[in-house]
């Protein structure tokens, strides 16, 4: 059965706001609590960058049930490797295995802040790859040494581990990347319903269809014309695609970039307002191309405008699982 989950935007409040509705989004029904992992906000009018691990850290205390996932975070700059191990293997054991390490090249717009430069596209996926087999050698308990082209590790080890293997999970864009990153992974992770990436990662793997988790941004109220102009004011950089979002070095160039989107052009990727069946069709995308999770991003970061999200909470997951089939 499909799983509909909830997205912890650390971009749109504070650590102390994501723990709560954290809890609040399993108690209404959310099966995956997944979170962004940044350094800077998207736009100044976000507001927010707590740290995703202290976050996550403290989630998994106030919650039982729900599983956690990182959506996504880079293991490649900002943090070495084997530190990502250590704090994914940290959160297993919180968690009670309840947590996948979902992992992905990054942005510059958080990773530009250790001052290492940015590399190319094809670079920073060759770094991606060899960061997955080291975290992955970690994860199995045993000592880990590399001189590899990207990162030394040098008799590295892990000595608190959950009695199974963290899943990993590696968001993908196309077929370069779905070849080169589904043998490394368990799980594909995509931002948009392209139909190829779920037959291309699992040709790559060549295992049984992998678990495909998608995420959907939507701006949730009783006010449509409210909630376009809410979604423009915080989400109007989302339509420049991830090509373009990764290059970006800080808040101001997406700014920039985005200054010419209109509140129509946002309207028309992303549902606003409170219709259910608005939610539904632009979930059905994810579901025909094969995707099992689907985690909603309710745009908006204000106590009000998240209590009217999970109060319509139940209803959406209905009948969103209803339409995975």
């Amino acid at each position: 059965m499909a799983t509909v989950g909830y997205t912890l935007m650390t971009e749109q409040a504070g650590p102390g706001d994501l723990v709560r509705w954290a809890a609040r989004a399993e108690q209404t029904g959310f099966e995956l609590l997944v979170s962004s992992d940044h350094y800077f906000p998207w736009l100044d009018s976000m507001g927010h960058a707590p740290n995703a691990w202290v976050t996550l850290g403290a989630v998994a205390q106030v919650t039982e049930r729900a599983e956690l996932m990182t959506y996504v975070t880079c293991p490649t700059m900002r943090y070495h490797p084997t530190v990502v191990a250590q704090q994914a293997a940290t959160l297993g054991v919180l968690s009670n295995g309840r947590f996948t390490l979902g992992l992905g090249a990054g942005e510059a717009l958080n990773e530009h802040v250790v001052g290492a430069g940015w590399p190319s596209a094809n670079e920073r996926q060759e770094m991606l790859a060899e960061a997955a087999t080291i975290i992955r050698a970690l994860f199995e308990g045993g000592y880990v040494n590399l001189a590899g082209d990207y990162f030394q590790v040098d008799s590295a080890k892990l000595w608190d581990l959950p009695p199974q293997p963290v899943p990993i999970g590696i968001a993908v864009s196309g077929q370069q990347s779905c070849e080169l990153f589904a043998p490394l992974a368990d799980v594909m992770i995509a931002v948009e319903p392209d139909p190829s990436l779920g037959p291309w990662w699992d040709a790559a793997s060549g295992k049984a269809p992998a678990r495909k988790v998608g995420q959907l941004p939507i701006c949730w109220g009783p006010d449509r014309h409210e909630c376009v102009q809410r979604a423009h004011e915080l989400f109007r950089w989302f339509g420049g695609g991830w090509k373009v979002n990764a290059e970006l070095p800080g808040t101001s160039g997406f700014d920039a970039a985005s200054q010419f989107v209109r509140p129509e052009d946002v309207a028309e990727s992303i549902p606003c307002g409170d219709s259910v069946e608005a939610v539904v069709k632009a979930t059905s995308a994810f579901w025909e191309a094969g995707f099992t999770d689907v985690a909603l991003v309710q745009i908006g970061g204000t106590e009000r405008e998240q209590d009217r999200f999970f109060q319509a909470a139940p209803e959406l997951i209905a009948a969103l699982k209803e339409s995975a089939g």
